[in-house]
């Protein structure tokens, strides 16, 4: 990987990414690019001089000449700033997608600060790491820990994270999120469909990967719509006293929302240990480490660990977030 030199003339430097190339290799006549992604990561913007002593051609002369990067298929190096075209450019603001973590859930186990993976989920490899991690037997093995009584689940929202406007108003149709990539270590564990959102329909179960890539990532797309996955979140002020029940009844919340302006909509799921890590010691000796009380559980307790990460990206705005994952076998 290197930089190009863009000096002079603009460059264009496109290639395939994994899944096209997959596909290209199957030399059957049917690969046909369709979509294209741009990104400016290598851009800052604060550069941009309107003072510029030349004049108004000069106000962006140091932008358009910065150096970019080689283009290269790795998708979870590449494009993290991903370019989007909007018809209002009026726009203010522009949507986040942030970690859902009100502590009105029941039920949040989160780990303390002086354990591993703070602020990660767990995800229960084996029964007995899951009764020691969530308390109850009846736990479900390898879902996250963080729950309410509806199941395990990690949950993002999206919307405007401002009190500059109200949260009565609505997200705009061309900023609200209606599919998400959900990209996972294929080895480790597998997306579950949980359905965890009142009036959302779709049955529980293990979701398939769209494909999987030549580094044993995973990428799973949901829809709105399809499965339970995805739901409206709810708008109004983040505390009402009184206010209808949300999710599970607490009043004060409902939908237990935490974005603060416009909202749009919320992503639901779990994570489910694959056989290679119940069946086998292998993947946890090769890549990562066995530790004495690692959670606070107990001063006898040995656990062997995997520390990963789960990124969820907005198919409508590219706008990503990386979520850490801590997958447990408690061992003795």
């Amino acid at each position: 990987m290197g930089f190009l030199d863009n000096s002079g003339d603009i460059i264009l430097d496109a290639v395939l990414t994994d899944a096209g190339r997959k596909r290209l290799s199957r030399g059957d006549g049917t690969f046909k690019v369709t979509k294209y992604a741009f990104g400016d990561d290598e851009i800052d913007y604060g550069k941009y001089n309107p003072n510029a002593a030349s004049g108004s051609a000069y106000f962006d002369l140091e932008i358009l000449q910065t150096p970019i990067l080689e283009a290269f298929t790795n998708n979870r190096s590449s494009l993290k700033s991903k370019l989007m075209s909007l018809t209002n450019n009026n726009l203010l603001y522009l949507p986040q997608i942030t970690l859902n973590q009100n502590t009105n859930l029941d039920n949040v186990q989160r780990p303390a600060t002086n354990v591993l993976g703070s602020g990660s989920f767990y995800v229960a490899v084996n029964g007995a790491a899951a009764e020691a991690l969530t308390g109850s037997a009846a736990a479900i093995n390898g879902s996250t820990t963080q729950q309410t009584s509806q199941g395990h689940y990690i949950r993002v929202d999206q919307g405007l994270l401002t009190n500059r406007i109200s949260s009565d108003a609505n997200l705009s149709p061309e900023l609200t999120e209606q599919q998400y990539m959900i990209e996972l270590d294929n080895r480790l564990g597998q997306v579950v469909d949980i359905a965890p959102f009142p009036g959302v329909g779709g049955t529980t179960g293990l979701a398939s990967p769209a494909f999987i890539d030549d580094d044993q990532i995973a990428t799973y797309y949901v829809t709105q719509g399809v499965g339970g996955f995805i739901a409206n979140c709810v708008p109004g002020a983040l505390t009402i006293a009184g206010g209808a029940a949300g999710e599970n009844g607490a009043a004060e919340n409902p939908g237990y929302e935490v974005i603060e302006g416009p909202r749009g909509t919320k992503l639901a799921f779990a994570i489910f240990a694959k056989d290679s890590l119940r069946q086998s010691d292998y993947l946890f000796d090769t890549i990562g480490e066995e530790k004495d009380d690692p959670f606070g559980t107990a001063a006898t307790d040995v656990y062997k660990t995997i520390s990963t990460t789960v990124r969820v990206t907005g198919v409508t705005t590219g706008y990503q977030i990386d979520i850490p994952v801590v997958f447990a076998k408690k061992t003795a």
